[in-house]
């Protein structure tokens, strides 16, 4: 899987690139132990850091960066961008730009006192043909003040900008979003609709999960060692 990124020639050098997720761990994830005392067991039980689907989500992929330093004050948004004139035509030259709440009428997350921003990005994003981008929240960020809505993205017939909107979810926060905030996590996915097979477990598939449910139960990190892909 290689996916290409573009951006206009006047902006090479001024952007922060995108990385994938395992380069943008937060540091919260970092410090969190993985153990941690319960008060209902009454014993340490095992934090989320040594859950492999729970880290494999947030390392998948790769994440798209907010452009510049964006301050928020009192629910006003300004910032220090001042990119080179364009030598493709006219593209959106600010970092963010802004929904009006009517836009989410009719969805569950409709706010009428709320608004929604845009995070503009200046990559052209390609992907192999029959394979699209799923971008998303960066996943488990609720750290973050906004919620990046869900799109999926022809990337592989699309020589565009992928914009991405977002939800603008703390309206008391008030400081500086920094340059490189992740504001989407992509995660390529093939376009094709897939095919179910829906039915029951046989002998052999019951007998496989039998053993998977043993080791599991009796090995600590079984799911680590035996199941979960090498990088």
């Amino acid at each position: 899987m290689k996916i290409s990124f573009r951006c206009p020639p006047e902006l090479d050098g001024l952007l922060p690139v995108p990385k994938p997720g395992r380069l943008g761990l937060p540091d919260w994830l970092r410090s969190m132990p993985t153990m941690t005392p319960s008060a209902d067991f009454g014993y340490e039980v095992e934090t989320v850091k040594q859950c492999p689907p729970f880290i494999d989500a947030m390392t998948a992929g790769f994440l798209m960066p907010l452009v510049a330093d964006v301050r928020v004050e009192n629910g006003r948004f300004s910032w220090d961008w001042d990119p080179p004139p364009s030598t493709l035509g006219a593209y959106t030259r600010a970092p963010i730009a802004f929904h009006v709440a009517d836009q989410l009428r009719g969805t569950p997350f409709f706010d009428g006192d709320s608004y929604a921003v845009k995070f503009i990005n200046f990559w052209v994003m390609e992907t192999p043909p029959g394979w699209g981008l799923l971008c998303t929240h960066p996943a488990h960020r609720s750290d973050l003040p906004f919620r990046t809505v869900t799109g999926l993205v022809h990337t592989d017939n699309y020589p565009n900008f992928v914009h991405f909107p977002a939800l603008w979810s703390d309206p008391g926060f008030s400081g500086v979003l920094p340059r490189g905030t992740p504001v989407a996590q992509c995660y390529p996915v093939p376009l094709a609709n897939p095919e179910l097979d829906v039915g029951t477990l046989d002998p052999d598939d019951a007998s496989r999960l039998r053993e998977t449910k043993s080791t599991l139960r009796e090995e600590s990190g079984a799911y680590r060692r035996h199941h979960r892909h090498k990088d």
